[in-house]
Protein backbone atom coordinates (compact mmCIF):
# COMPACT_ATOMS: atom_id res chain seq x y z
CA UNK A 1 0.00 0.00 0.00
CA UNK A 2 1.37 3.39 -1.01
CA UNK A 3 1.90 5.90 1.79
CA UNK A 4 0.66 9.44 1.15
CA UNK A 5 0.87 12.67 3.09
CA UNK A 6 -1.97 13.13 5.60
CA UNK A 7 -4.03 16.26 6.01
CA UNK A 8 -2.21 18.62 8.40
CA UNK A 9 -3.38 19.12 11.98
CA UNK A 10 -5.19 22.48 12.09
CA UNK A 11 -5.04 24.85 15.05
CA UNK A 12 -7.66 26.42 17.27
CA UNK A 13 -7.10 29.97 18.52
CA UNK A 14 -6.83 30.58 22.25
CA UNK A 15 -6.63 33.91 24.09
CA UNK A 16 -4.31 32.85 26.90
CA UNK A 17 -0.52 32.70 26.34
CA UNK A 18 0.11 30.53 29.43
CA UNK A 19 1.65 27.10 28.77
CA UNK A 20 -0.77 24.43 30.05
CA UNK A 21 0.56 21.51 32.12
CA UNK A 22 1.27 18.48 29.97
CA UNK A 23 1.79 20.55 26.83
CA UNK A 24 4.82 21.75 24.85
CA UNK A 25 5.13 25.08 23.03
CA UNK A 26 6.72 26.05 19.73
CA UNK A 27 7.14 29.46 18.05
CA UNK A 28 4.52 30.28 15.40
CA UNK A 29 6.25 31.46 12.23
CA UNK A 30 4.99 33.88 9.58
CA UNK A 31 5.28 31.67 6.53
CA UNK A 32 3.48 28.96 4.55
CA UNK A 33 2.43 25.78 6.34
CA UNK A 34 3.72 22.89 4.25
CA UNK A 35 4.21 19.14 4.37
CA UNK A 36 7.19 17.51 2.66
CA UNK A 37 7.91 13.87 1.89
CA UNK A 38 10.70 12.01 0.14
CA UNK A 39 10.07 8.51 -1.15
CA UNK A 40 12.45 6.66 -3.48
CA UNK A 41 13.82 10.00 -4.67
CA UNK A 42 10.38 11.52 -5.34
CA UNK A 43 9.85 14.71 -3.37
CA UNK A 44 6.42 16.18 -2.60
CA UNK A 45 6.04 19.66 -1.10
CA UNK A 46 2.37 20.32 -0.43
CA UNK A 47 0.67 23.38 1.03
CA UNK A 48 -1.95 23.24 3.75
CA UNK A 49 -4.62 23.51 1.04
CA UNK A 50 -3.07 20.76 -1.11
CA UNK A 51 -1.16 22.87 -3.67
CA UNK A 52 2.09 21.39 -5.00
CA UNK A 53 4.79 23.93 -4.07
CA UNK A 54 8.01 22.31 -5.33
CA UNK A 55 8.18 24.11 -8.72
CA UNK A 56 8.42 27.46 -6.89
CA UNK A 57 10.87 26.21 -4.24
CA UNK A 58 13.40 23.91 -5.94
CA UNK A 59 15.88 24.24 -3.05
CA UNK A 60 13.55 22.11 -0.92
CA UNK A 61 13.68 19.37 -3.53
CA UNK A 62 17.47 19.57 -3.71
CA UNK A 63 17.73 19.57 0.08
CA UNK A 64 15.56 16.46 0.37
CA UNK A 65 18.67 14.41 -0.43
CA UNK A 66 19.74 15.10 3.17
CA UNK A 67 16.67 13.34 4.59
CA UNK A 68 16.32 9.59 5.20
CA UNK A 69 14.32 7.94 2.43
CA UNK A 70 10.60 7.32 3.07
CA UNK A 71 10.42 10.24 5.52
CA UNK A 72 7.91 13.10 5.85
CA UNK A 73 7.84 16.34 7.83
CA UNK A 74 5.31 19.00 8.78
CA UNK A 75 6.59 22.54 9.03
CA UNK A 76 6.65 26.14 7.87
CA UNK A 77 8.23 27.46 4.69
CA UNK A 78 9.85 30.85 5.38
CA UNK A 79 12.22 33.41 3.89
CA UNK A 80 14.53 35.52 6.05
CA UNK A 81 15.96 38.89 5.04
CA UNK A 82 19.55 40.01 5.63
CA UNK A 83 18.62 41.36 9.08
CA UNK A 84 17.19 38.02 10.19
CA UNK A 85 13.55 39.11 9.97
CA UNK A 86 10.92 36.93 8.33
CA UNK A 87 10.22 38.35 4.87
CA UNK A 88 6.69 37.15 4.10
CA UNK A 89 6.31 39.41 1.04
CA UNK A 90 9.40 37.87 -0.56
CA UNK A 91 8.05 34.41 0.23
CA UNK A 92 4.78 35.35 -1.51
CA UNK A 93 6.67 36.78 -4.50
CA UNK A 94 8.41 33.46 -5.00
CA UNK A 95 5.13 31.60 -5.48
CA UNK A 96 4.73 32.87 -9.06
CA UNK A 97 8.23 31.89 -10.18
CA UNK A 98 8.94 28.68 -12.06
CA UNK A 99 11.87 27.19 -13.96
CA UNK A 100 14.79 29.58 -14.42
CA UNK A 101 12.97 32.30 -12.47
CA UNK A 102 12.58 30.01 -9.48
CA UNK A 103 16.23 28.98 -9.72
CA UNK A 104 17.32 32.63 -9.69
CA UNK A 105 15.08 33.32 -6.70
CA UNK A 106 16.90 30.61 -4.71
CA UNK A 107 20.00 32.81 -4.82
CA UNK A 108 18.16 36.04 -4.05
CA UNK A 109 15.62 34.95 -1.42
CA UNK A 110 16.34 31.35 -0.35
CA UNK A 111 13.52 29.57 1.44
CA UNK A 112 13.93 27.43 4.56
CA UNK A 113 11.71 24.67 5.87
CA UNK A 114 11.27 24.95 9.64
CA UNK A 115 10.41 21.38 10.64
CA UNK A 116 8.13 21.06 13.67
CA UNK A 117 6.70 17.56 13.34
CA UNK A 118 7.63 14.13 12.04
CA UNK A 119 4.98 12.20 10.09
CA UNK A 120 7.04 9.33 8.72
CA UNK A 121 10.55 8.06 9.42
CA UNK A 122 12.38 5.62 7.12
CA UNK A 123 9.10 3.96 6.12
CA UNK A 124 7.45 3.99 9.57
CA UNK A 125 4.28 6.06 9.94
CA UNK A 126 4.84 8.08 13.13
CA UNK A 127 1.48 9.88 13.31
CA UNK A 128 0.23 7.49 16.02
CA UNK A 129 3.23 8.26 18.24
CA UNK A 130 2.75 10.79 21.06
CA UNK A 131 4.20 14.23 20.37
CA UNK A 132 7.07 13.76 22.84
CA UNK A 133 8.22 10.65 20.91
CA UNK A 134 7.80 12.29 17.49
CA UNK A 135 9.74 15.30 18.76
CA UNK A 136 12.61 13.17 20.10
CA UNK A 137 12.79 11.31 16.79
CA UNK A 138 12.76 14.58 14.82
CA UNK A 139 15.64 15.92 16.93
CA UNK A 140 17.53 12.65 16.35
CA UNK A 141 17.12 12.97 12.57
CA UNK A 142 18.55 16.51 12.65
CA UNK A 143 21.47 15.40 14.83
CA UNK A 144 22.28 12.11 13.10
CA UNK A 145 21.98 13.51 9.54
CA UNK A 146 23.51 16.88 10.48
CA UNK A 147 20.76 18.57 8.53
CA UNK A 148 21.59 22.00 7.16
CA UNK A 149 19.84 24.57 4.95
CA UNK A 150 17.13 24.48 3.78
CA UNK A 151 16.21 22.49 6.92
CA UNK A 152 15.73 24.23 10.28
CA UNK A 153 14.62 22.51 13.49
CA UNK A 154 11.78 24.41 15.16
CA UNK A 155 12.44 25.09 18.86
CA UNK A 156 10.20 23.32 21.37
CA UNK A 157 9.92 23.89 25.12
CA UNK A 158 8.01 22.92 28.25
CA UNK A 159 9.40 25.96 30.11
CA UNK A 160 6.87 28.79 30.65
CA UNK A 161 9.66 31.40 30.88
CA UNK A 162 10.88 30.46 27.40
CA UNK A 163 7.36 30.86 26.03
CA UNK A 164 7.15 34.35 27.53
CA UNK A 165 10.47 35.23 25.90
CA UNK A 166 9.27 33.99 22.50
CA UNK A 167 6.28 36.29 22.74
CA UNK A 168 8.69 39.25 22.69
CA UNK A 169 10.05 38.21 19.27
CA UNK A 170 7.39 40.00 17.21
CA UNK A 171 10.07 42.33 15.81
CA UNK A 172 11.59 39.47 13.81
CA UNK A 173 8.24 38.36 12.41
CA UNK A 174 7.10 35.80 14.96
CA UNK A 175 3.31 35.43 15.05
CA UNK A 176 2.91 33.88 18.50
CA UNK A 177 3.14 30.35 19.90
CA UNK A 178 1.65 26.92 19.25
CA UNK A 179 0.74 24.48 22.01
CA UNK A 180 0.80 20.70 21.54
CA UNK A 181 -0.12 18.00 24.06
CA UNK A 182 2.97 15.97 25.01
CA UNK A 183 0.96 12.75 24.78
CA UNK A 184 -1.09 13.84 21.75
CA UNK A 185 -0.97 11.85 18.50
CA UNK A 186 -0.92 13.55 15.09
CA UNK A 187 -4.59 13.69 14.10
CA UNK A 188 -5.08 14.87 10.50
CA UNK A 189 -7.78 17.52 10.06
CA UNK A 190 -8.57 17.50 13.82
CA UNK A 191 -8.05 20.81 15.65
CA UNK A 192 -5.75 19.36 18.29
CA UNK A 193 -3.17 22.15 18.45
CA UNK A 194 -3.73 25.51 20.11
CA UNK A 195 -2.46 28.80 18.71
CA UNK A 196 -1.92 32.02 20.62
CA UNK A 197 -1.24 35.04 18.44
CA UNK A 198 0.88 37.73 20.01
CA UNK A 199 -0.14 41.35 20.14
Amino acid sequence: MTWSLPEPVPTVAVDCPALPAGWAAEPKWDGFRDLVSVDAGRVVLRSRRGTEMLPAFPEIGAGAAQLPDATALDGELVVWDAAGRLAFEQLQNRLARRGAGAARAVGEWPAHFIAFDLLRLSGTDTTSWPYRRRRAALESVFAARRLSAPWVLCPSTTDPDTVREWLTWASVGMEGVLFKRLDGVYEPAVRGWRKYKGA
